[in-house]
């Protein structure tokens, strides 16, 4: 008994989800779109080159053998220590113009 009301209780599971969401109405579409914000050359640059400064230096050290020291001082360092750099000095830009 107990396997038939499970297959009832399942059916009446699936048919509420593809009933309920057709009988309420539709939430209403925003017609004013936001145009994305154009990356700058800099940035572009420094995203490109966060990508193959790593695989370059994967490629020449080999760090799943036995280089990974190497691999993260050499490859994986430089990188997250310039967009720490360009992080603080945006930060600065940003701050400078509120304040005059």
């Amino acid at each position: 008994m107990t396997g038939i009301s499970e297959i009832l209780i399942l059916i009446l599971l699936i048919g509420l989800v593809f009933i309920i969401p057709r009988m309420m109405a539709p939430a209403p579409k925003r017609e004013a779109r936001m145009s994305p914000k154009k990356i700058s050359v800099k940035l572009r640059a420094g995203i490109v080159a966060s990508i193959l400064v790593p695989v370059a230096a994967a490629l020449m050290l080999k760090p799943w053998e036995d280089n990974l020291i190497a691999f993260i001082a050499i490859g994986i360092l430089p990188v997250a220590l310039l967009w720490a750099i360009a992080w603080i000095m945006a930060g600065n830009k940003s701050q400078g113009r509120g304040n005059s």
